[in-house]
């Protein structure tokens, strides 16, 4: 390691690791510098199996225990707002990341280096690209790449749930609905005919739209439906002839995205639909075995995850996963970024008792 390279002291408490993560810049597409500090501090630990893919890390228990579980967080943040280097006032660690989600990245590191013998094996995963683009996501890139490696009964991904259990994600679904006119100019109006006024209806119907509320697992998810753009027009004195409605469509983790699709289609019957962007839900799963037990060592009654988080990855593999992580997600990617340092003590403590470590 040269003089210049950061580092990672995994012997340290949970909330110091968290600083020396935050002060790692390490922005979507540049997370060499973090990963090759992970990479280094994790290599020192024999009863871990690690793997590289780019700049996303894999560290694996190999115990042959009955059941595996993931615990997943990802390095990189958004771009920099004047809120660096990390700050502690004794109550909060302020600083870009401490939220989403270097204060879960530290829990996840403290127990990959602490835990040596847990009750079930476990993979630690870090990964890189999250907050971009989907065809850069570290986690979708391993789960094609090595989906052995994410193999696993249970999933925890390490998002801020203000250290309670955000169950599942809702899926999301983005399609523009086209309407069509003839164009003409605006003083002889009569001889076009007006595409962003036939965008009404598909207006209409939104306005009119009763969201569907359906109970999973004992959690009521809530979708919606919402026009979120609308664009059309070709000079301020022509009749428009096509007009374009985008809308987001919600929909609960008991709906697959063919239905989503289906569904959004019948909806808007008659018009030209285009689906542009699609991901799926995340069912909760927490009837099984190992999300009982981890909700009794939370504690409180788990809530359903209304936005959309990489749990869904886990979901195609045939992972039942949750969101388990300090801090609050209304404050992500604020330039007042901050976590609460109790979250972060207590994520640690909840899953060093959950996997057998001392409370």
């Amino acid at each position: 390691m040269t003089e210049n390279q950061p580092h990672l002291d995994l012997t340290t408490d949970v909330v110091t690791l968290t600083q020396q993560l935050v002060d790692i810049e390490s922005v979507s597409r540049d997370e060499k510098a973090i990963a090759d500090a992970v990479e280094a501090a994790l290599s020192a630990y024999d009863h871990l199996t690690l793997t590289r893919r780019g700049n996303t890390l894999v560290a694996r228990t190999e115990l042959g225990r009955p059941e595996r579980v993931v615990i997943a967080g990802h390095l990189d943040t958004v771009p920099l707002n004047d809120n660096l280097p990390c700050r502690n006032d004794g109550t909060y660690l302020h600083g870009l990341g401490t939220c989403d989600m270097k204060g879960g990245d530290a829990v996840i590191l403290k127990l990959a280096a602490e835990l040596r013998a847990p009750n079930r094996d476990v993979t630690y995963v870090l990964y890189e690209a999250e907050e971009i683009e989907a065809v850069h996501n570290g986690l979708g890139k391993l789960a094609a790449s090595d989906p052995e490696l994410l193999a696993a009964d249970f999933a925890i991904l390490m998002e801020p749930s203000n250290a309670g259990v955000e169950a599942g994600c809702q899926g999301t679904l983005r399609v523009e609905v086209r309407t069509s006119g003839e164009r003409a100019h605006s003083a002889r109006s009569w001889m076009g005919s007006n595409a962003i006024h036939r965008a009404g209806e598909v207006l209409r119907r939104l306005e009119a739209y009763d969201a569907r509320r359906p109970v999973i697992d004992g959690l009521e998810y809530h979708e919606g439906l919402n026009a979120v753009f609308v664009s059309g027009g070709v000079a301020g004195n022509v009749v428009p002839d096509e007009c374009v409605v985008t809308v987001n469509y919600r929909f609960a983790p008991d709906r697959s995205e063919a239905e989503a699709e289906a569904f959004v289609r019948e909806f808007f019957g008659g018009y030209d639909v285009t689906v542009v962007d699609s991901a799926p839900g995340a069912l909760p799963g927490l009837n099984r075995a190992a999300a009982k037990e981890f909700l009794g060592v939370v504690g409180g009654a788990p809530s359903p995850k209304f936005g959309w988080t990489d749990v869904a990855r886990f979901t195609v593999l045939g992972v039942p996963a949750v969101n388990f992580g300090p801090g609050d997600p209304l404050l992500a990617h604020k330039q007042d970024e901050r976590v609460p340092i109790a979250d972060i003590e207590r994520c640690e403590r909840v899953l060093r008792t959950w996997l057998g470590g001392e409370a």
